[in-house]
């Protein structure tokens, strides 16, 4: 007879391994995204409608050429900053709220693999959205071009420069300010950012500081490469790190756990 506490199924007390706790956390920052309606309100409808409605129909003058090769990359960087920057911080500030935040920072889980895992969710997030939209864009006659390492390289510096200024937002502001204000800063930088309405459409003061914005690198940069077949616009990533390390720094910095 086996002794007491000696069996196949002994507990093994103790925190799981450190991969093991991101993921599962990953996972279910997924699956509680992908369940609330307001999210994929953001992330999959308003992107969606935006490409096809401004694609079929003559609204906005996007230049010589098909207006979905315009489009396209905007509403990319569109959809990146919907779920990086809006979705995460309504969610995240609405967590520190409630407490959920205080209590998964007292767990085995360090702060900092937390927020790792809040960013691979964001990232699996922005992989779906990404198929989805690209689908439906070369249903509409797009014809992409460019180099597929430097879409790549944008599009993460892209989410890290809008999941820090998400993160910042949810830790620092209280969640009912955070929701209006997120939405807000979406609306605008929808209209002022390059995503259906093309910089040039601005006056050149106007033109001068809305190109340093991240969403408007994030546009212009997808829009060299995808539409016009540029190389690696080292100056739309440099303004995206800038802003990537400014606002991780700062949320490193001031984010308030209760």
């Amino acid at each position: 007879m086996t002794a007491p506490g000696t069996g196949t199924y002994t507990p093994r007390p103790g925190a799981a391994p450190l991969p093991r706790m991101i993921t599962a956390q990953a996972l279910l920052e997924t699956k509680m995204l992908l369940r609330n309606g307001e999210q994929l309100l953001l992330t999959v409808v308003i992107p969606t409608l935006l490409l096809v409605l401004f694609s079929t129909v003559d609204i906005v003058d996007t230049g010589s050429g098909e207006a979905v090769d315009f489009l396209a990359p905007g509403v990319l960087a569109l959809a990146v900053m919907s779920t990086a920057f809006t979705g995460q911080a309504i969610a995240t500030g609405f967590e520190r709220r409630y407490g959920v935040l205080k209590r998964l920072a007292s767990s085995p889980l360090p702060r900092w693999g937390l927020m790792t895992a809040k960013t691979l969710s964001v990232l699996v997030t922005e992989v779906l959205q990404v198929i989805l939209l690209t689908v439906i864009a070369f249903s509409l006659g797009w014809s992409p071009q460019g180099n597929p390492f430097a879409v790549l390289l944008l599009l993460v510096v892209g989410t890290a420069a809008f999941s820090g200024l998400g993160l910042l937002m949810a830790g620092t502001l209280k969640a009912e300010a955070t929701l209006a204000a997120a939405n807000l800063v979406f609306l605008l930088l929808l209209v002022g950012g390059g995503v259906v309405v093309p910089l040039d459409k601005f006056p050149q003061g106007a033109q001068d500081v809305l190109g340093l914005l991240p969403i408007a690198a994030l546009s212009d940069g997808l829009r060299d490469v995808l539409q016009h077949g540029a190389g690696m616009p080292w100056g739309d990533v440099g303004i995206l790190a800038v802003w990537a390390v400014a606002a991780l720094t700062a949320a490193g910095a001031f984010f308030r756990w209760e």
